[in-house]
């Protein structure tokens, strides 16, 4: 009798264990931060400023280049858009994300970019993040291919991922198709600007590096038929 409770408590002790450490993998994978976004979190603050500052800079000047007629190019860097996001987002649109959402960061590489966050629920914070591909099919239509969405290390179910991308390209006015590339979800969002004194603004190009972003197109004067042709 005594072997017998022996062996289960051997066997009592030893399943605890295994209980205990999956959940401390568990709390270990949705506590786990990627590294460029511990990296971009914990940048220089008077940098950050600066960073901002030239990505502010260069977007008042991509904004005069699109009001003239010809071809227009920019290039955003990494390290400009999360000086933007870590400064200039929370001071003047403070509202801009839910409350439960803080810190958002970017990585970009050649062929996709990760959007991160921290997420409180609750009395737990994880970081998610959001890998997307990004690209034009046609000139104003932007594609982005929804390559995986994570707490931490763990999967996340896309459903709510998708609804809250939906519900964003809804308050910022621009229309929202969904299709399938295989098994991954791609959004299509119309991008047309508004119609400047009669000139038609034409996004033709995005393009992906290591840490920067290439964008360029054209304007000119808009024609009959190209109301249509951008519906």
């Amino acid at each position: 009798m005594r072997k017998k409770l022996r062996i289960a408590a051997l066997i009592g002790c030893g399943l605890l264990l295994v209980i205990a450490l999956g959940l401390g993998g568990l709390y270990w994978a949705l506590k786990h931060e990627p590294e460029f976004y511990r990296d971009a979190v914990q940048f220089d603050r008077s940098l950050q400023k600066q960073a901002s500052d030239q990505m502010l800079q260069r977007a008042a000047a991509l904004r005069s280049d699109v009001e003239k007629e010809g071809r227009w190019k920019a290039l955003f860097t990494a390290e400009q858009i999360n000086g933007w996001l870590a400064v200039d987002l929370p001071e003047n649109f403070p509202d801009a994300l839910p409350e439960s959402f803080r810190d958002p960061r970017v990585e970009i590489r050649p062929d996709r970019m990760t959007l991160a966050c921290r997420l409180k629920q609750g009395g737990t914070t994880t970081v998610v993040n959001l890998t997307v591909e990004p690209y034009l099919p046609e000139p104003n239509l932007l594609a982005l291919r929804i390559r995986n969405a994570r707490a931490g290390l763990l999967p996340m179910p896309l459903t709510p991922v998708l609804d809250a991308i939906s519900e964003a390209a809804g308050q910022i006015g621009f229309p929202l198709d969904w299709q399938r590339a295989d098994r991954d979800p791609v959004a299509l969002i119309s991008t047309a600007p508004p119609d400047r004194d009669g000139k038609l603004v034409r996004i033709e190009t995005i393009q992906l590096g290591d840490g920067k972003i290439y964008l360029a197109g054209t304007t000119g004067q808009r024609r009959a038929g190209d109301t249509e042709r951008e519906k």
